[in-house]
């Protein structure tokens, strides 16, 4: 995990729903370049083509709310989104981002579409371009762990290979 966080902003309203970030009919396959060339098709059908590796969503209250999919976040992640920044999160969808990698953090953003915004995970802060400064929840360690060894698989195996204590 790359931090501070910089990127251009997308924004999205308020109850962003797993079947909106990546339709259900995507769900049969295991290949992530499909979930990315999907990614919030089912409310911006022009999305995949206009995200840029490091784009960030800024999204208002229960973002990835719906059905557990662990393929949304994923989607994102590989559509080259480096952080979403919500009002609120929907707690199945926080969990599955952490668990795959893709930051995000509970913060109030008042920012405009394309502006390039900074994200401070280890701080709980984004900054505007303009260079105002909002607070968010800073995520707990535990959690900063795991994004930075790039998910839960790969966290899980970092500590399976660490030496035991005597």
């Amino acid at each position: 995990m790359k931090n501070p966080i910089k990127g251009r902003v997308w924004i999205y309203g308020d109850d962003i729903d797993t079947d909106v970030i990546i339709p259900g009919k995507y769900l049969r396959t295991k290949d992530m370049q499909v979930f990315a060339a999907h990614a919030l098709e089912g409310i911006d059908p022009e999305f995949s083509k206009k995200v840029r590796e490091g784009d960030i969503l800024v999204a208002g209250n229960n973002f990835g709310c719906g059905s557990s999919r662990e393929q949304a976040p994923l989607a994102l992640k590989y559509a080259g989104v480096s952080c979403v920044v919500a009002k609120s999160f929907a707690r199945i969808f926080f969990r599955n981002a952490i668990n795959v990698g893709l930051p995000l953090m509970e913060a109030e953003l008042e920012c405009k579409e394309g502006e390039e915004i900074e994200i401070d995970l280890l701080k709980g802060k984004a900054r505007t371009a303009s260079g105002i400064t909002f607070k968010g929840n800073q995520l707990p360690n535990f959690l900063l762990e795991i994004l930075q060894d790039g998910g839960l698989v790969a966290h899980r195996k970092k500590l399976q290979e660490q030496p035991k204590e005597a």
